[in-house]
């Protein structure tokens, strides 16, 4: 990786993480600041109406004054109040004729910020309240100066929280953008992103990053066992066809012999074509990259296609071969790929069942999902050997005798395996073999 496109790297999340930092800033702060706003907007409000409300209150005790004695009444009520508070409220009674009566005015009162209320009486009278908002103007210039100190400690919070809470948030993004550089690097995909808990979405997208990780590692592990078997098994038909060509070459010039061994180099390329192709088949399919056409269809039909091919082999060797099939019973799969399946399998059975044996073949629907079983009167598999007669190349003592490649019933496990599927064998050694492949039903 070059010095620029590292750097690069580098750079990019850091300005990806400066943007959703400052985004997080933003909202947090603007949030913050709406609160604020509302916070003042809501005690002023509060302050003015509580101002109103003495003022009203004041008004009212007046009124009462004034219905108890007139006037004269009111007068002597104010008047007595100037003794005993005379610095709680601006008061003024003015007669009909325009006369003021009585004045109580607070000194150093600013008559700018005087708030007033004013009552007037039948006769013409009129009483005047008023209160100084110079406190509670105080009071919210105190307010607006710590909400300016608040809102800059809650800008330092939001700038310093958006970082944190985004490297936070970043650091599973970064584990995946580490592993996928030393994957580049070093071309290893056994490495993995650790999952951490609680899962959220980035959680997820890591899980489903591991989980790619392993699809592409077992692609890569397929193929190169593809490779290993390709290049190990190779090896002998093409000696024996090498071979062959060899001593036709040696010799003295020969056309009969010169045709015989053309004859056996065609058997052996052959040979060799089948080995490769089936061993394509087999990694497409356990790799999950075989393509198949699926469609709802008869697996008795399927079965019964198969049987046909091998009426003729099974009457020649001396092995009844009988089919039961359900017309009813449908699977979703490929056509072709399940007929290959029971090919192999009645191709197995029939192979290795002596003459006057017999072979089974049918169909089942059991448990919502629908089963192939073939059975034959062969010799069985030994116990030893059950478990790798599912391996490539795999050949028992039994079946060294018969002619074959040992990939049938590899490659009837990965049709199954991809059909979602599943395969089993129940055998035993002189009573014969049971298998049986089980497949879903369409949904």
């Amino acid at each position: 990786m070059s010095s620029s496109r590292l750097l690069s790297s580098k750079v990019r999340p850091v300005v990806f993480g400066l943007h959703l930092a400052t985004w997080y800033a933003t909202l947090f702060v603007g949030a913050a600041i709406a609160i604020l706003y509302l916070t003042y907007y809501m005690t002023s409000a509060s302050l003015a109406q509580r101002d109103a409300q003495i003022l009203q209150s004041k008004l009212g005790e007046y009124a009462t004054a004034y219905r108890r004695g007139g006037l004269p009444e009111l007068t002597e009520t104010v008047r007595a109040e100037q003794l005993t508070a005379p610095e709680r409220l601006f008061v003024r009674v003015i007669d009909r004729g325009r006369e003021v009566l009585v004045l109580s005015m607070p000194d150093g009162w600013n008559p700018d910020l005087l708030e007033t209320a004013s009552l007037q009486f039948p006769n013409g009278a009129v009483v005047q309240v008023g209160k100084s908002t110079e406190a509670r103007r105080d009071l919210l210039s105190r307010f607006r100066t710590g909400l300016a100190l608040v809102t800059l400690f809650i800008v330092a919070i939001g700038l310093a929280g958006g970082w944190l809470v985004t490297q936070a948030a970043l650091e599973p993004i970064r584990r995946l953008t580490a592993a996928v550089q030393r994957i580049v690097r070093t071309g290893r995909t056994d490495q993995r992103v650790e999952v951490q808990e609680p899962q959220d979405a980035i959680q997820e997208l890591t899980t489903l990053f591991n989980a790619m990780l392993d699809r592409i590692e077992g692609l890569v592990s397929g193929m190169r066992g593809a490779l290993d078997n390709v290049s190990h098994d190779l090896r002998t038909p093409l000696t024996r066809l090498r071979g062959s060509a060899e001593l036709a070459l040696r010799g003295p010039a020969d056309a009969d012999r010169y045709r015989e061994a053309l004859a056996d180099c065609i058997e052996e390329s052959d040979r060799v074509l089948v080995m490769l192709n089936t061993l394509m088949d087999i990694s497409e399919a356990e790799s999950g990259a075989m393509p198949l056409v699926r469609e709802a269809l008869p697996l008795g039909e399927v079965l019964e296609r198969a049987a046909d091919l091998y009426r003729d082999v099974a009457e020649s060797k001396g092995v009844a071969l009988a089919v039961e099939s359900d017309p009813a019973a449908l699977v979703s799969g490929d056509r072709v790929r399940l007929e290959q399946v029971a090919a192999n399998l009645i191709d197995n059975a029939i192979k290795y069942t002596p003459r006057g044996g017999r072979v089974a073949a049918y169909v089942r629907r059991t448990g919502g999902r629908v089963e192939l079983v073939v059975e034959d009167s062969g010799a069985g598999i030994p116990a030893d050997e059950l478990p790798r007669i599912w391996q490539r190349l795999f050949r028992g003592d039994q079946s060294r005798t018969e002619r074959g490649l040992g990939l049938g019933l590899s490659l009837v496990k990965a049709i199954v395996e991809a059909h979602g599927g599943t395969v089993g064998v129940v055998s035993q050694p002189g009573r014969g073999s049971t298998f049986t492949v089980s497949l879903p039903t369409p949904a």
